[in-house]
């Protein structure tokens, strides 16, 4: 099966090499924890009223969900170096828009997976209605996107740069 660009996500070795790290601890350590935290709970006793065991097994369900989510990211995943600062959005690209051209109304955002999500910058997936509206535009031209009430709105590319954070 071939993939789409929308099927890969792209990550720096330094974010593939953590969430490698995170999926192989959950797959490890983690897994016997909670298996040890659910044998601990059982030998307490009636299971219906055991807290301890309800817990730990809403752990094992919330970590066993993040592990298939490693896994599928991990294996869609293609590890590269960070756009070059071509003036063209990419993913991996810190983004200033204006919107309907005011460049008194803009914003700054991270095109990136929800992997690189950081507190210091708000980030959009290429995805997102605006990250598909703004994904390969040029500094200085226009896009639309469509807004979750069905109308278009419009933004211009002020800036793309590498993200280094």
């Amino acid at each position: 099966m071939t993939q789409t660009s929308e099927d890969v996500t792209w990550l720096t070795q330094e974010a593939y090499t953590k969430l490698k790290d995170e999926l192989a601890y959950l797959s490890g350590p983690a897994r016997e924890e909670v298996t040890q935290k659910i044998a601990a709970a059982r030998e307490e006793g009636d299971l219906r009223e055991n807290g301890g065991y309800h817990a730990a097994k809403e752990e094992q369900g919330k970590q066993e969900l993040r592990i298939r989510q490693l896994t599928q990211l991990l294996e869609k995943a293609k590890v590269g170096e960070a756009p070059a600062a071509s003036g063209v959005v990419a993913p991996g690209m810190v983004v200033t828009i204006a919107f309907d051209g005011d460049e008194d109304d803009t914003m700054s955002f991270l095109l990136a997976s929800r992997e690189y999500a950081s507190s210091d910058i708000e980030t959009y997936s290429p995805q997102s209605p605006l990250g598909m509206g703004v994904n390969g535009k040029k500094v200085g031209e226009d896009a639309q996107y469509e807004l979750p009430n069905g109308k278009l709105a419009s933004v211009k590319v002020l800036t793309a740069e590498p993200y280094n954070g």
